[in-house]
């Protein structure tokens, strides 16, 4: 029985992140005790096709800028969110938010807070958001702020400065930056490959896996060996969908990204920030 009061905030937030109708999202918290990721395996666990939710998913309006030094070894992502999206599509908010994210790549800042202590034009990143903030009546901030190195760093921004991202390569290369960046934006990876997702979320998938195929009619009195080895089937299929490597490029399916790279290029990293 659950000791948590479940709100309505609580129900529209879930609802937002994975499109699950609210009865449900209600029923889910409830089972959960209001614990948000586990109300989500539930849904899951049910059959529901939701979508977890991704880090990349914070401010839902503002701008994205995403850019490299001027040798591409160093890239950063600055997110300058606001309230409206008549604000974001403004061309004086946009530029303001290029100005940040130029004073972030000029002073090689490593986070939002030593982003907001720089300055630009003599004064303070902080002071200049509280300025505008008060010129147009909208709460602004800088709300994340990505910095990725590399032997080679592409960087790429999709839409109305609505998506930004980095991708760290081995070796100097901008088509192949810019195809995987692509990529990124269009597919949303959750890692580089299958190493390089962690333990608890392999655990996880593993587990709502399991306990979805232990709830289908189909698979009753199926022993737990046989349930076990067509999971690990289906966490295959989870990893090369989430998987950058693993997953069909976009500019051509009979290829993995990973067979477009070919052997002497490698991804080192990347950063994916969306407005959501």
């Amino acid at each position: 029985m659950s000791t948590v009061t479940i709100t309505a905030q609580d129900i529209n937030k879930l609802r937002q992140a994975t499109g699950a109708g609210m009865m449900d999202c209600r029923k889910a918290l409830t089972e959960a005790n209001g614990d948000f990721e586990a109300a989500i395996d539930w849904l899951r666990k049910q059959g529901q096709k939701v979508a977890a939710k991704r880090s990349d998913r914070e401010a839902k309006e503002g701008v994205v800028i995403a850019q490299t030094n001027s040798d591409n070894t160093k890239g950063y992502i600055v997110t300058i969110s606001c309230e409206t999206d008549f604000v974001s599509k403004n061309e004086d908010f946009v530029a303001f938010a290029k100005s940040i994210a130029d004073a972030a790549v000029a002073n090689d800042v490593n986070s939002a807070e030593e982003l907001n202590e720089v300055s630009v034009n003599g004064a303070k990143v902080a002071d200049l958001i509280n300025d505008k903030l008060a010129a147009i009546g909208e709460k602004i901030a800088v709300a994340r702020f990505e910095k990725l190195e590399a032997p080679y760093v592409a960087s790429y921004i999709h839409g109305a400065y609505r998506l930004g991202v980095l991708v760290g390569l081995s070796a100097a290369n901008a088509e192949a930056g810019k195809d995987v960046a692509m990529q990124i934006a269009a597919l949303n990876p959750l890692a580089v490959d299958a190493s390089s997702i962690t333990p608890e979320t392999i655990e996880r998938e593993r587990s709502v896996i399991i306990d979805t195929m232990k709830a289908d009619p189909k698979m009753e009195g199926k022993p737990d060996e046989m349930i076990a080895k067509i999971a690990e089937g289906k966490l295959n299929a989870f990893f090369k969908e989430n998987t950058l490597l693993a997953q069909p490029f976009v500019k051509d399916g009979s290829k993995t990204v990973e067979a477009y790279l070919g052997k002497d290029l490698k991804v080192t990293g990347f950063k994916r920030v969306a407005l959501g």
